[in-house]
C-alpha cells in the first residue's frame, strides 16, 4: 500500500517533464530559420526555443543585455534585439544562391545581434567563408560557428529533440558571447 504514493508522485513527475519539453517555444519570436537542409539526419537545433520557466527565468536579464548596448552608445536603437528582424532579412537577401550550401544543413538563429550558424557540414565546408559574409551584414555585432561533422556524433549546439543532452551543446570558451 505504501508503494502507490510513490507511484503517483512519479508519475506526475514523469507528467510534469513532458509537460515542460512540450511547452517548448520561442517566446521572444527570435528569427531561426534554415538556411539549407541537405545534411542527411542532421538534428534540428534548439534555437530560441525554451520553456515558460526558462522564459520568466531569462526575461529580465534580456531586458538588460538588450539595453546594455543602448546605454553604452553602441546602439542606435533602445534595445539590441530590436535590430534582430532586419539583420534576419539581410540574410535573406544576401544568401539566394539555391546551391551555396548544398551537402549541408544550417540553421540561422539572431538574438542581440549575435549570429548563431548551427547544423552540420563536411569537413570540406569553408565556415570561414561562410563565418566572414555574415559578419560583413550591417548591425551583426558576432557571429558563432556550431556546426557539427557528424549528425550521429556530439554536436556544438543543443538539439530540438534532446535540449538537456549533456553531449550537445559545448561551447568554447572563446566563442561563448559575452
Amino acid at each position: 500500500m505504501k508503494t502507490w504514493p510513490v507511484a503517483t508522485l512519479l508519475f506526475l513527475f514523469g507528467i510534469s517533464l513532458h509537460a515542460q519539453q512540450s511547452d517548448l517555444k520561442n517566446w521572444y519570436n527570435d528569427p531561426f530559420f534554415t538556411l539549407s537542409q541537405g545534411f542527411a539526419d542532421c538534428p534540428v537545433p534548439l534555437g530560441p526555443m525554451m520553456t515558460h520557466a526558462q522564459m520568466e527565468s531569462d526575461a529580465h536579464y534580456r531586458v538588460e543585455r538588450g539595453t546594455t548596448c543602448w546605454l553604452a552608445h553602441k546602439c542606435s536603437k533602445p534595445n539590441s534585439y530590436l535590430y534582430d528582424a532586419p539583420i534576419a532579412d539581410a540574410i535573406h537577401a544576401h544568401f539566394t544562391d539555391p546551391h551555396a550550401f548544398d551537402g549541408t544543413s544550417i540553421w540561422i538563429m539572431v538574438q542581440r545581434r549575435f549570429v548563431y550558424v548551427d547544423g552540420c557540414a563536411p569537413r570540406s565546408f569553408d565556415r570561414h567563408a561562410l563565418q566572414q559574409e555574415l559578419e560583413a551584414i550591417p548591425d551583426v555585432e558576432q557571429v558563432f560557428m556550431r556546426i557539427g561533422t557528424d549528425a550521429h556524433g556530439p554536436l556544438p549546439y543543443k538539439t530540438l529533440a534532446a535540449p538537456d543532452d549533456p553531449a550537445n551543446g559545448h561551447v568554447d570558451e572563446d566563442t561563448a558571447p559575452k
